[in-house]
């Protein structure tokens, strides 16, 4: 599971000072979204698992590269697609029972 935490976990977990990520961020040694996120325009989260990763192989960016890829092969938007719901709607014919299927899906019916 990846770990995204606030400056202040991230500079205790790292052993950075704040400024340090800050310049890491700014100077493009992190990339945005892979690295680190931008949740709104005073708080950002970092990826605690690709960036100690990047610590172990700064000097190998293959191998980091490798971390990158996986991490994005593990994201949900990133998955196959279930066909479950597809097999469930296609015996509906009328818009008012694929609503009744939605709420008993979403109570659990």
């Amino acid at each position: 599971m990846v770990l995204f935490v606030n400056k202040q976990k991230a500079t205790e977990a790292l052993g950075l000072s704040s400024e340090t990520l800050k310049r890491y961020r700014l100077q493009g040694e992190w990339i945005e979204g892979i690295h680190w996120v931008r949740i709104n325009s005073r708080c950002v989260r970092y990826n605690l698992e690709l960036i100690q990763d990047w610590f172990h192989n700064r000097h190998d960016p293959a191998a980091h590269l490798r971390a990158i890829e996986f991490y994005q092969a593990s994201l949900l938007s990133n998955q196959k697609k279930s066909n479950n719901f597809i097999f469930k709607t296609n015996n509906i014919s009328h818009k008012r029972d694929l609503l009744i299927l939605i709420r008993c899906t979403k109570l659990n019916i």
